[in-house]
């Protein structure tokens, strides 16, 4: 009877135990696997999103971020995944090498129960659909494409010495982000059609492919000076790294700069909106890196946590989406 007392006693106690665990805050340690962490908007929303866990409401969370960066390779971001999750990692925030290809990732986070936020590049529906446990935190790169053709038509329509050749038509060549991503492809189709439909007449002279970066901007758009001489009267660019690339390549030429076409970008980033200020570029989108950083922030909280998922405004069940908005010089101070 004794012994059996005893047991039971240990057995009450071991449950107090576990009761006064379930409510203790559950700590969140959050595993960041990024597809290059040398992409300037990456890096800026990152870096916002620590700064956004370090905030009071948190603080009982005690979060810890651990960032890994692939360097643009997929099979580095897998090992990396699984290494993240060994170190205790109970919530993953996944920005793909290659979104078409992300299912090792969830299988090793399916297996582990450990939630996964994709942020920026958006997986396929089709692999959405293969746990819970997946949600998405970007924006409609539709929509920058759209936005940066309305403020591409609000120059030109501002500026007749845009068409420097007097033709009717302007001249423009396209910086694209990377061969086959969806960004990429939205962006570079919607720039165009919305110059169209706003009654801009468009000749394409040429493209590049510079993935987002903006040393290998200022290589194509040195191929395509080269090429087209003072053709060119715009250059599209799928981000604010490769316009700026291409005002690089300009300037290192010792071009004219009455002779210069207009620029124009998407992210705002830190430097994008530097050059927008100082009238280098015309306009880029603002791809709301902030924002996306406090609503990554808000779910990994809340999926340690189990409390406040009722409250967050999902569309397509689990995916976020925060708006672009355009930026020019003339309000540029409002984003910087």
């Amino acid at each position: 009877m004794a012994a059996g007392l005893a047991v039971c006693a240990a057995a009450a106690l071991l449950d107090g135990c576990r009761g006064q665990r379930t409510q203790a805050p559950q700590r969140l340690q959050v595993g960041v696997a990024c597809y290059n962490q040398s992409d300037t908007f990456i890096s800026e929303l990152t870096d916002s999103f620590r700064e956004q866990l370090g905030g009071e409401e948190y603080k009982e969370l005690a979060p810890t971020v651990t960032l890994k960066d692939a360097a643009g390779l997929q099979r580095t971001q897998d090992d990396q995944v699984k290494e993240l999750i060994d170190e205790g990692c109970n919530v993953l925030c996944v920005n793909l090498v290659d979104r078409t290809d992300p299912s090792e990732i969830i299988e090793l986070a399916r297996e582990s129960g450990v939630p996964i936020i994709f942020f920026n590049r958006e997986p396929v529906n089709e692999d959405m659909m293969q746990w819970s446990g997946l949600y998405y935190v970007g924006a409609d790169a539709e929509q920058s494409g759209v936005m940066q053709g309305e403020l591409a038509a609000d120059a030109i329509k501002a500026d007749s010495r845009i068409d420097r050749n007097k033709d009717g038509k302007i001249q423009y060549v396209v910086l694209e982000g990377e061969a086959g991503h969806q960004d990429a492809i939205l962006r570079t189709e919607k720039v165009a059609d919305t110059l169209k439909k706003e009654g801009v007449e468009l000749e394409k002279l040429g493209s590049g492919v510079a993935n987002w970066n903006r040393a290998q901007a200022e290589n194509r758009m040195t191929q395509m000076i080269g090429q087209y001489q003072n053709q060119i009267e715009l250059v599209l660019a799928n981000n604010d790294a490769m316009a700026l690339g291409a005002i690089d390549a300009y300037e290192k030429l010792n071009i004219t700069k009455a002779t210069f076409p207009i620029f124009l970008g998407i992210d705002g980033t830190d430097e994008g909106l530097k050059a927008v200020e100082d009238s280098k570029m015309a306009g880029t989108v603002y791809n709301d890196k902030e924002g996306q950083a406090a609503a990554m922030a808000e779910l990994a909280a809340a999926l340690a946590s189990g409390e406040g998922m009722d409250e967050i405004a999902f569309e397509n069940e689990r995916c976020i989406y925060l708006p672009y908005a355009k930026i020019t010089k003339e309000n540029v101070d409002a984003f910087r």
